[in-house]
């Protein structure tokens, strides 16, 4: 499993030519460390005096950012699958017109199951921007910075899903389906960046102050 290696082996394997980890491991992982930085930030203001007031709220904020982090981790693993199986269709023979055809039937289905890991590093990385976005507002002052450092690798994480949608979509013929993906997308993308944005704004007020 990809997530098992070292930080170090991870790197190096995906600056090689190896197929996988690409693209979309990579922005699920970096949509992973986002949110452990959002994790951070809540261990670091449960338990102080001074946070007492919201310390059950960023409890609960941690437990939905555990579920989030773990997804994501998760996402790196299966992103390598899902193009695993786009490769394997192109190693399909395509001498005669049926083999061609069952090569273009396999090639549709294996891009559709490709958009569905990006698609789902985008939603989960849309979810935890919003817990970032409280935590700006409430995370201990001392650990605000990384909130914003968070929500920028969560931010990444969400254009990059979007990217890895995107050169999938390109030779998907189902029409229907391309329209159905462009539409989550941009709605994912028009308020995870909104929210991303507004996130970053607070957080250098509160350097600020």
């Amino acid at each position: 499993m990809l997530i098992e290696k070292s930080c170090k082996e991870f790197v190096e394997v995906l600056a090689s030519k190896e197929p996988v980890p690409g693209g979309g491991g990579a922005a699920a992982l970096v949509g992973a460390i986002g949110m452990a930085l959002g994790n951070m930030v809540g261990n670091l203001t449960v338990g102080k005096e001074k946070y007492k007031d919201v310390e059950e709220e960023v409890k609960g904020i941690m437990e939905e950012a555990t579920v989030l982090q773990e997804r994501l981790l998760a996402l790196v693993d299966r992103d390598a699958e899902c193009f695993k199986e786009v490769a394997e269709v192109y190693k399909m023979p395509k001498g005669t017109e049926s083999e061609k055809k069952a090569r273009d039937e396999a090639m549709q289905v294996a891009l559709k199951r490709a958009c569905t890991v990006p698609l789902d590093i985008m939603k989960n990385t849309g979810e935890a921007i919003r817990l970032q976005r409280r935590l700006a507002d409430i995370g201990s002052k001392l650990a605000i910075s990384d909130v914003g450092v968070g929500v920028l690798c969560l931010k990444a994480a969400l254009l990059g899903g979007k990217l890895n949608v995107d050169i999938n979509l390109k030779d998907i013929k189902d029409e229907e389906f391309v329209k159905k993906c462009q539409q989550e997308m941009d709605l994912l993308i028009k308020h995870g960046v909104e929210v991303a944005d507004e996130t970053i704004s607070i957080v250098e007020q509160r350097l600020k102050n």
